[in-house]
């Protein structure tokens, strides 16, 4: 897709999705990131442009509504479901009816993502989807409010035939990230993954120009601290000087933290709720405490956006009649900052750790959510985890910060970021600074496209490359030994150095691969062979020099017409590519042309 006129970035967010893209017709001056206002249902007929699509899914019943009110400027017949604005606001008053965070199910590892569960509920609501059916339906809306507006009767201008980047969390698993391709893949889309932290990086740069180079300087370390609807992400870069000219070295990412805007919803329901009970003589059931949590939503997103007033929440009673009345009770600005600022930024210390959870023997199946709320505590334990230190062996602490995500909107929340790093400083008066930056709702898509061009050579890139050299275990065809296994040799797949995105031919002759039945692949590292290249074969090496890790297994499909039968040695070349995602995907393909077969594994989660 790389000669296609548009490059499109597309964050697939937990509470907002929004499309950006660039227009390269245009002379490279002048090109722009632009956002594509998306046509969207506000209220039952009535269409309206906005710059986020709320990724809310409503499903209602067929008399809930009328279906011509339904429908959007590209159908032909009213759909039974609305992404979108109008889903959102349905969420507060009918929560069983609407699919809400769906991006946080697709890493939930203890329940089929594939199958109908959303809304996820003890009681089964009448309709349910999966979560990459969800998934699929954001990014459909995404694709046709696209073509209606952008291509036309156009065919090569359609969505479907750009350059497009999706975003995902740098904590996704090697899973979830599967299963948000297929979601994109079911849509029509062809796409590469970018991390959520890069891409907000990137739009920094993008908004900069070739001035970022005076806002950091050589030795700055970078904390990106994204912290999103349903996940917090944590990544460090470093600013280096490159004989005379600065660059920027991706050092590492956090590990998989299922926090974020969600639970500060669910916290202020609980809260409310036990308001409500005192004050009232109420108490709320689950449903009641569903529609509360979207209600609490819309509260907290008033306080990030600078509205200190008491918001009033309301939701709907549960009579025994046709109408059960309404209850109501306000929030007050001190009531939320005692609830979130306390409650998910405490004041800690760098060796401070989040609690862990002990495991009940019993336990409904569902998100497994952070045990602990504490997002300083899981920033101190990143910090330690990559302890950088100078030459005196101190440790060094990121000294500039680029806050991304809606959760970060509030003031109150960035301050308790920043004042945590300083006061881990034995320097009271250490010195942070804050990188302005986009709209935290529009700045992953707008990052996204801007590293598309990037990628077509268009501007400055944060090196990513692999801090170990990867291998796959080669087992010799030689006849059985008594006594002796046979003897394997290390294949050099990635060399250390390589640059995430990057993809090399494995030159590697007379392999062959079995198919059609399970089969484990033998992986190592090594961080001490730094001049191993991709296609380099060890026949024999030192203890130390090589890390074994957990194997890969898989079961690669076999074709009697042009593979043969199950565990058939099928003749295969190699191609290795480092995605900008940490993960390796090695392709085997037939020597003959007669099939294709992809292994993947994440090398963070390997190193880890």
């Amino acid at each position: 897709m790389d000669t296609s006129r548009y490059v499109v970035g597309i964050d697939l967010g937990t509470t907002n999705s929004a499309l950006a893209y660039v227009d390269t017709s245009v002379p490279e001056a002048e090109r722009r990131v632009q956002v594509l206002p998306v046509p969207q249902l506000v209220a039952p007929g009535e269409v309206a442009d906005c710059p986020v699509l709320p990724s809310f899914v409503y499903l209602p019943e067929a008399h809930d509504e009328v279906p011509e009110t339904l429908a959007l400027p590209w159908h032909d017949q009213a759909p039974d479901f609305v992404v979108g604005a109008y889903a959102r606001e349905r969420a507060a008053k009918v929560p069983g009816k609407v699919v809400s965070s769906a991006k946080s199910w697709l890493c939930c590892e203890n329940l089929d993502r594939r199958a109908d569960l959303l809304p996820y509920d003890r009681t089964p609501p009448p309709r349910r989807i999966s979560p990459v059916a969800a998934a699929r339906l954001c990014l459909e809306h995404l694709r046709d409010a696209w073509n209606w507006r952008m291509a036309g009767d156009d065919a090569s201008l359609r969505l479907e035939n750009q350059d497009v980047m999706l975003t995902v969390p740098a904590s996704f698993d090697a899973v979830a990230r599967e299963l948000t391709v297929e979601a994109a893949r079911l849509a029509g889309l062809n796409v590469r993954l970018l991390e959520e932290p890069q891409a907000a990086f990137y739009a920094w740069l993008q908004a900069h120009g070739d001035d970022w180079r005076k806002q950091v300087g050589d030795g700055d370390v970078i904390l990106v601290c994204d912290i999103g609807g349903g996940t917090t992400d944590f990544t460090l870069i470093a600013v280096l000087d490159d004989g005379g000219d600065l660059t920027l070295e991706r050092l590492a990412v956090g590990e998989h933290t299922l926090l974020g805007g969600d639970n500060m919803d669910l916290t202020l329901a609980y809260t409310m709720a036990a308001k409500i009970q005192r004050e009232q003589g109420i108490r709320l059931d689950a449903y009641q405490i569903a529609a509360l949590t979207h209600a609490c939503r819309e509260a907290k997103e008033k306080l990030g956006a600078g509205d200190d007033t008491p918001q009033t929440l309301t939701i709907l009673g549960r009579g025994t009649g046709l109408v059960g009345g309404t209850i109501t009770t306000q929030i007050s600005g001190e009531e939320l900052r005692a609830a979130l600022v306390d409650g998910f930024f405490p004041i800690c210390g760098l060796n401070d750790r989040p609690a862990e959870r002990r495991k009940v023997g019993l336990r409904t199946f569902g998100l497994d959510y952070a045990a602990d709320p504490g997002l300083t505590k899981h920033l101190a334990a990143f910090l330690d985890r990559h302890r950088l230190e100078d030459e005196a062996g101190n440790v060094r602490l990121p000294n500039v910060v680029l806050f991304n995500g809606g959760v970060t909107k509030a003031d109150p929340f960035r301050e308790r970021v920043t004042g945590a790093i300083r006061s881990w400083n034995a320097d009271p008066d250490y010195p942070i600074a804050i990188l302005d930056r986009h709209d935290p709702d529009l700045a992953v898509a707008v990052g996204a496209a801007w590293y598309g061009i990037v990628q077509r050579g268009g501007g400055v890139r944060i090196k990513a490359g692999s801090a170990r050299s990867y291998y796959l275990g080669i087992e010799s065809s030689l006849p059985a030994v008594p006594g002796f296994a046979p003897p394997v040799e290390a294949l050099c797949v990635v060399n250390f150095g390589l640059e995430e995105g990057s993809s090399a031919d494995v030159p590697a002759d007379g392999l062959g691969l079995v198919v059609g039945e399970p089969t484990e692949f033998r992986v190592f590292s090594s961080t001490v062979r730094p001049e191993d290249q991709v296609g380099d074969r060890l026949l024999d090496w030192a203890d130390d020099e090589l890390l074994e890790l957990p194997p890969v297994v898989a079961e690669l499909p076999a074709d009697a017409k042009t593979t043969g039968p199950a565990g058939a040695l099928v003749p295969v070349r190699l191609r290795t590519e480092l995605t900008e995602i940490g993960t390796i995907q090695l392709w085997c393909d037939h020597v003959d042309g007669a099939g294709s077969w992809k292994l993947e594994f994440d090398i963070r989660e390997s190193a880890e």
